[in-house]
């Protein structure tokens, strides 16, 4: 049997139910959802269906990420409800070509581990596993592993297992919907491509550190934690009308998001109207041993973020809000500044192991 997967927290549980339901049954695995976006989250997607599949001992196929094909036959469909049109269409696409697959492979029945995810609809997936089966001759096995109780099961095995749980279906449509308006940051990073909380490319490198506690054979643990997180969109500083380079620390923020002053020149800080530092390149580089040679060169290589905190912390505490902005000179000038960025609530993980925390 080939079993179409779609994450591991679905298909960890449903390749253990049908086990227990088919014993003697051979199973395969294929990994085919170019739906998935971005590719960053396909690929942590991928990683932790791969660990699953390794330890229960299912050999594993991962599909072509053909996205742009995906995305064009989508026109149209963009703004259909989760469970409308879209799905159906996904849902055909990705068991068309597990059928495909299954047939290159000699395998004989079809079935997807996307029955298993409580925001999918049932009677959709049958009719999607009964139709392409009809067109390529094979049996389809539509199990309902959700009923007395396996939903509830089905999440516990995945905390006990540590899956990685992703906080949307997968696709860009159903991303932006289920953040309800607010904006999809995981679509949005950094021009230094610096990782920041809650990004894709920070949950990446927390399981590549889980993954490496499974190998060294280490006690770990993974919790939850709410963190006040930040994004800037856009921020400028102008002096007597010109434009500089400017960068905005972590956390800057300004509560109408503008502000103007009289600068006066300085060698290492100035504090400006509505608690803003302004900082010299040469006293940020002091601060924390960099040695960055502009301010541009800033922007496009910025430290990692644990650093650029401390600075924070050294400056005006931990917990500050103040606009901190690095400059290569500041001057005597009318200065104005206009950032535009958010604070919001995250949800995170945080790994432990033993008593040291990454």
């Amino acid at each position: 049997m080939l079993v179409h997967i779609c994450c591991s927290v679905d298909s960890d549980y449903f390749i253990k139910k049908l086990r227990q339901t088919y014993p003697n049954e051979p199973l395969l695995a294929y990994f085919y959802d170019p739906n998935i976006h971005p590719y960053s989250e396909y690929l942590l997607r991928f990683s932790d269906v791969k660990r699953s599949c390794k330890k229960l001992g299912v050999p594993l196929i991962c599909g072509e990420y053909d996205y742009e094909s995906w995305l064009s036959d989508t026109k149209g469909l963009e703004n259909e409800p989760e469970k409308g049109k879209r799905c159906e269409y996904c849902f055909d696409f990705r068991v068309n070509q597990s059928a495909k697959k299954a047939i290159e492979l000699g395998e004989s029945t079809i079935t997807t581990t996307l029955l298993m995810s409580p925001k999918k609809n049932f009677n959709q997936l049958e009719n999607s596993l009964k139709s392409v089966s009809e067109r390529y001759g094979l049996k389809y096995l539509a199990i309902d592993f959700r009923k007395g109780g396996g939903t509830s099961e089905q999440f516990n095995n995945a905390k006990k297992e540590k899956l990685y749980h992703q906080n949307y279906c997968g696709c860009l449509y159903a991303l932006n919907a289920q953040r309800n308006q607010n904006e999809a940051w995981e679509l949005i990073s950094p021009l230094g491509a610096q990782t920041q909380p809650a990004s894709i490319k920070s949950r990446l490198k927390l399981y590549k550190k889980v993954r490496k506690c499974e190998k060294l054979k280490q006690d770990y643990e993974l919790n939850r934690v709410k963190i006040l997180n930040y994004r800037l969109k856009n921020a400028r500083l102008s002096f007597d009308g010109v434009v500089m380079d400017s960068y905005f620390l972590f956390y800057s923020y300004i509560n109408k998001g503008f502000t103007r002053f009289n600068a006066v020149e300085n060698k290492n800080i100035f504090y400006g109207k509505d608690e803003v530092w302004l900082v010299s390149l040469k006293h940020f580089n002091h601060l924390a041993n960099f040695n960055y040679k502009s301010v541009r060169e800033l922007i496009y290589s910025p430290p990692k973020l644990k650093a650029e905190l401390h600075i924070r912390k050294k400056l005006c505490g931990k917990n500050s809000l103040n606009p901190i902005i690095i400059l290569d000179k500041i001057l005597s000038a009318k200065c104005e500044i206009q950032i535009d960025s958010v604070l919001f609530h995250s949800s995170v993980e945080k790994l432990k192991v033993k008593n040291h925390k990454f």
